[in-house]
């Protein structure tokens, strides 16, 4: 190595600044800021988030908190179900089903309330005034360390900016750096839609209190603190009406902190002001260097559980952004390795022990009105997200989701008797963090008595990953209390005499020729997940050595269940009725449960279902909305189709 190398080395070493060394096997980067929302990067520790756009001269990070949203803890059972509950049926069963729609939505479908939504912080913003012309740039997500690093040079200087959301210290962690000393200077203030009060308590300090919005007629009730605590080592800082100025700093740490009122999908009786202060004072005494180190051996403890590696590629010296819109032509199969980690990523940052489940969005969103409301949607969207948790070795992450359910099978079961007459618990096809069970939207979306069969799977899914007796024990009386609700609810449908759920829908299709309504009954998704659930829980009790005498009964359901057909078109049919049509694109592919995430189709024991199956992936087609194509992708690698896996 040449001397002057060395001295350069040294340089750096002294100065403690370095640029993100480009590119790398767990690296997401680009060569410019991002524009958009969804071009902005992604941290979280399962309770707090950002989105980093990485704008050298205005950067925006805008913060979510996983319990902030709308409303506040509320039910939306329909109390005229058992008036209108034995008609639908009757119409049902005599095939007048726009009929049953339309009773279905009086008497079934909430009234007012059909869910919360998962609101939007606000924004920091740190206004960079001098930076110029810059150049240079780059950023990137790491995901093996969850750092976010923007880097660029502007007048004359090298500038560094590095991000992390910590989970062990509870609060998202800036580091402001350049190399030359007084370089840096920027205004720094919170913002939000909401109502809210934003102020500098002191030069060093930004808060922001607000409240969330009102929906469906149920008043906003979650507080929010959010707090911004700027330290420098050099230059000023001074305040200028709800902003904070630093001026010619070398180096400035903001940690940022944000808490709730809520203290559980009843109460909000936390004080938000003082949680939030708290996470900052503990913080504050702590170096970056040990706040970085407490985070990567919190995070890494996860990551760093699989090492996934398809290869080396020469398109990774391309920008993320290019490798995805070359990814047909380029044979990048280091990027598949990456996709696979990145979904690792997500899932470790949205969703931690003692928090919240992932909703629709994970836990990133920029509205107070985002689409679905990002609520829970528990006819796929939510157990989608916790499909990789057991599958990547991250058990950990499993654990909001199981939490939930335990939730749900409590304010299940007073709607299962309140709108049933039914013993045991219920829940449909959305819920949110005030654990709603009732029917959400319109009965042709949300008239699916079966959300809690399917939730019901992840408890037993997660037995099978651990062996743990002691954990089966735990939840064996949320998967009898489920499996309780159907041996009240199911009917005997006339024709076959089969076991049915009635009135049900194949979430959220609508045959043709069916007046309009999605409703039916016996659809085979729900037969599916109800011999799921049964068979099940049947195996927890005879693993516990309890509940004898139910087994008998377990089993005469189980004998009584309509059983897979194969249709006029060589399909497997998703109604109990030969009604598929070919030409159907539906993005729901529900009957196909049972090829994945379940067992009951596969190609070594049910050859014929399995032929079944295909035609009906074959006749949707590929394209599709993402979280469509990324359940073909698993369906179609059940099938042993890896090239159609891939192309998808």
């Amino acid at each position: 190595m040449k001397p002057k190398h060395c001295i350069f080395i040294l340089c750096l070493l002294i100065s403690g600044f370095s640029f993100a060394q480009k590119g790398g096997k767990y690296k997401l980067w680009y060569d410019k800021p991002a524009k958009q929302w969804v071009e902005a990067l992604p941290i979280g520790n399962g309770r707090l988030a950002a989105m980093v756009f990485g704008d050298p001269l205005k950067e925006k990070l805008q913060l979510n908190e996983s319990t902030f949203w709308s409303g506040g803890p509320s039910r939306n059972d329909n109390p005229d179900g058992p008036k209108v509950l034995d008609s639908i049926r009757y119409y049902l069963f005599n095939g007048n089903y726009r009929r049953a729609q339309v009773l279905a939505d009086k008497g079934l479908t909430a009234k007012t309330l059909h869910g919360s939504a998962f609101q939007n912080i606000g924004d920091l913003i740190l206004d960079f005034k001098n930076n110029g012309d810059f150049k240079n740039y780059y950023r990137e997500l790491d995901i093996e360390k969850a750092i976010t690093t923007t880097t660029f040079s502007a007048n004359g200087n090298n500038f560094k900016r590095e991000v992390f959301a910590s989970i062990p210290d509870n609060v998202i962690v800036i580091k402001l750096s350049s190399d030359k000393k007084n370089a840096l200077s920027f205004s720094a203030q919170f913002n939000s839609e909401l109502k809210k009060n934003s102020k500098a308590i002191d030069t060093n300090t930004l808060q922001m209190d607000g409240l969330s919005s009102t929906l469906d007629g149920v008043q906003g009730q979650v507080k929010f603190s959010a707090i911004a605590k700027i330290l420098n080592k050099d230059g000023k800082t001074e305040v200028s009406e709800n902003s904070i100025a630093v001026s010619n700093a070398s180096e400035v740490t903001i940690l940022i902190s944000i808490a709730t009122n809520f203290t559980d999908y009843k109460t909000l009786s936390t004080d938000e002001v003082l949680k939030s202060k708290k996470y900052i004072s503990e913080a504050e005494p702590k170096s970056f260097s040990t706040l970085l180190k407490n985070h990567l051996a919190a995070y890494q403890k996860y990551f760093k559980r699989v090492y996934f590696d398809l290869g080396t590629s020469n398109a990774a010296a391309n920008p993320t952004d290019i490798r995805i819109k070359n990814f047909a032509t380029s044979y990048d199969l280091e990027l598949i390795s990456l996709y696979y980690q990145f979904g690792r990523y997500l899932l470790i940052s949205s969703s931690q022990p003692g928090g919240q489940p992932a909703n629709l969005q994970g836990i990133w969103n920029n509205s107070n009105k985002p689409a679905w409301d990002s609520k829970y949607t528990i006819n796929i969207n939510t157990e989608m997200n916790y499909w990789p948790a057991e599958k990547t070795g991250l058990p950990e992450m499993h654990e909001p989701l199981i939490q939930m359910v335990k939730d749900l099978s409590e304010s299940g079961k007073e709607t299962a008797k309140t709108m049933y007459n039914s013993r045991g618990w219920v829940a449909h096809h959305n819920s949110d963090i005030w654990r709603i069970p009732g029917v959400v939207d319109f009965a042709n979306a949300g008239m699916w008595p079966v959300g809690g069969a399917w939730l019901s799977q992840h408890l037993w899914d997660k037995y099978l990953y651990s062996g743990d007796l002691n954990y089966l024990r735990s939840v064996y009386p949320v998967l009898k209390s489920a499996a309780q609700f159907y041996e009240d609810f199911l009917i005997e449908e006339p024709t076959h005499h089969w076991l049915v759920v009635s009135p049900s829908m194949s979430p959220e299709n609508i045959p043709q020729g069916h007046q309009g309504s999605a409703l039916a009954a016996g659809n085979t998704m729900d037969n599916q997940l109800i011999f799921d659930l049964f068979t099940k829980t049947r195996k927890a009790a005879q693993l516990l050595h309890m509940d004898d005498d139910k087994i008998p009964v377990w089993n005469t359901i189980i004998s009584k269940l309509p059983p897979m057909q194969i249709g006029r078109y060589g399909q497997l049919q998703e109604w109990m009725g030969d009604w598929d049509d070919p030409k159907d694109n539906h993005r729901h592919v529900s009957h196909l449960y049972g090829l994945f995430p379940s067992n009951q189709i596969n190609p070594f024991t049910t050859p014929e279902l399995t032929d079944a199956a295909r035609t009906v992936l074959i006749h949707r087609g590929d394209v599709s909305t993402g979280w469509s194509m990324g359940w073909k992708v698993n369906l179609w690698a059940k099938l042993l189709d890896g090239n159609h896996a891939n192309k998808l």
